[in-house]
């Protein structure tokens, strides 16, 4: 058994910005962070287009920062959080450059300031379009020379230690503890119990439980997964953003994003014929929020029965493309596309999700102890519909709240451990080996269809009803898998795709309108 004061479950920049924020206010507090693939692989590393903040209060302010986020979220957004977000976001900024991170700047000095859909100012720091790795690069570095923080990379958190362990335990659902989690080390192949004071979880999205997503390969929605098995309060998980513009392929998984930034400094969306459709369906055209216009080309797609459509940079600056967008540029090249001269094929892709683990100002969950932070939480921040660019700023604020919160809790010490006792040691007698992964991959790509034909873009009340009985199906099949099998972290992933495929849509057939992102055709009036 590992025991640590914090047992941080992430390594992005929730959980980084976190994790440094205690440790240098606390030194001689032990803080265990776990990642389940290398320790710069999250959701942040793949962030392109930047923070969204305000820095030029010449031209911009926070009223309307504030605004262009309840406008994107439907109002279905807490305005009090949104306020704090917007209105922290400066000194949290100010602190990512202190931690080393290195945003471009003009000529003069000053930032260089982009803007995306749903703003009507410009206020996108950025670098180049590799924003979030560079953060990443800036954190991890800072995290390495801190001697209280130890980084466990390849180490994957099966479920929370709660309660629900305790042999004969009544649970009270309204007095669930965290105690830390069990946790496999995949190098090792042992399955440990880590404890800990406090937990946050700061696991990401849950992107695979589509074909097609801009998330890499470790968006499984595990941390919402896990909670919601320890009796955790999740909502809005109807919610799930497409991003309008991913590169177009013929194979499943991760597909390349093509940044909202470059809509935003100009390129425009043609049909495969070259014709031009936003007007048809905002006035604001291809700077409309991103439920507008990947459902406009979600209807383009359906009209022409085309597979993608086109975004068209051949009339941009080609030099200030090359600098700004750097690796779009190579990615296009190595797909054979050339920006300047062809359209590039793009379709909407799951990108983002608004709902998750309920959590209040501070960051704290609805079970004892536990945090969580970033795209696995529902903190009131986005409403229907995240805002672009203000995913990272989400991670920043919430995480220096969420940490100011655990450094109170930590000074207080008032951690009753006495059911910890009682939770055994994993115990897999009885299991065996899997000697092939064809039954996991089968169950993935069914999962993965399902959703993506049924619960898309645009769904519908007999779609959700045929969802609901095929993920019932899947259900069953895979918990039966997982009780006799020896645990990987491919089933273990499984098990958390199937319960977030439940709650989509369990929340999406709860849904009496549409909001945001969430579109049923049935309900439309």
């Amino acid at each position: 058994m590992i025991k640590a004061d914090v047992l941080v479950i992430g390594s992005g920049i929730s959980g980084l910005s976190y994790a440094i924020k205690i440790a240098e206010t606390l030194p001689d507090a032990q803080i265990t962070i776990v990642t389940k693939s290398d320790e710069d692989e999250s959701n942040t590393k793949y962030a392109q287009g930047g923070l969204a903040v305000v820095t030029d209060f010449s031209k911009d302010n926070f009223e309307k920062h504030i605004e262009d986020t309840m406008r994107a979220g439907d109002g279905e957004n807490k305005r009090n959080v949104v306020e704090m977000v917007v209105k922290e976001g400066p000194h949290r900024f100010r602190e990512l450059v202190e931690w080393g991170t290195r945003f471009d700047k003009e000529k003069d000095g000053d930032f260089k300031l982009g803007r995306e859909g749903g703003h009507t100012e410009n206020r996108i720091v950025h670098h180049k379009d590799i924003t979030g790795f560079e953060i990443e690069r800036a954190l991890l570095e800072t995290v390495n020379k801190l001697p209280n923080i130890e980084v466990l990379d390849h180490h994957y958190v099966i479920d929370l230690l709660t309660q629900h362990h305790v042999p004969g335990k009544e649970l009270n659902h309204d007095n669930i503890h965290c105690y830390g989690a069990y946790i496999l080390d995949q190098k090792n192949k042992k399955i440990k119990k880590i404890t800990a004071k406090i937990t946050l979880v700061a696991t990401g999205g849950a992107g695979h439980v589509y074909k097609n997503t801009t998330n890499p390969i470790i968006a499984t929605g595990d941390g919402i997964a896990f909670v919601h098995r320890a009796r955790g309060k999740v909502s809005n998980m109807q919610y799930y953003q497409f991003h309008p513009t991913a590169m177009f392929s013929k194979r499943s998984g991760m597909l390349f994003l093509i940044s909202e930034a470059v809509r935003g400094d100009g390129a425009k969306l043609r049909t495969k014929d070259g014709q031009p459709f936003m007007q048809k369906y905002d006035e604001r055209e291809e700077l409309a929020s991103r439920d507008i216009v990947a459902r406009a080309i979600d209807n383009e797609m359906k009209i022409s029965g085309d597979d993608y459509v086109g975004l068209d940079c051949r009339h941009m600056d080609q030099e200030k493309f090359k600098e700004h967008f750097p690796n779009i540029y190579k990615k296009c090249l190595e797909e054979g596309i050339d920006p300047f001269e062809q359209l590039i094929p793009v379709v909407p892709a799951c990108h983002y999700l608004m709902g998750g683990i309920d959590v209040d100002i501070d960051g704290q969950s609805s079970i004892k102890n536990l945090f969580a932070v970033g795209e696995c939480t529902n903190s009131g921040l986005h409403g229907a519909n995240r805002l672009a660019s203000n995913s990272l700023l989400e991670g920043l604020v919430f995480g220096h709240e969420a940490a100011v919160k655990t450094v109170e809790l930590l000074k207080q010490n008032e951690f009753n451990f006495n059911d910890l006792k009682a939770i055994p040691e994993w115990n897999q007698e009885g299991m065996k080996l899997m000697d092939e992964m064809v039954m996991v991959s089968y169950f993935r790509k069914q999962l993965q269809e399902m959703m993506s034909d049924l619960v898309g873009i645009v769904r519908s009340n007999s779609r959700l009803k045929i969802a609901q009985q095929k993920q019932r199906e899947i259900y069953e099949a895979v918990t039966a898998l997982y009780n006799n099998s020896i645990l990987s972290p491919q089933l273990s992933e499984l098990r958390n795709l199937v319960n977030v495929s439940y709650l989509i849509i369990k929340h999406s057939m709860e849904m009496k309108e549409n909001k945001g992102a969430f579109f049923n055709k049935d309900l439309v009036k």
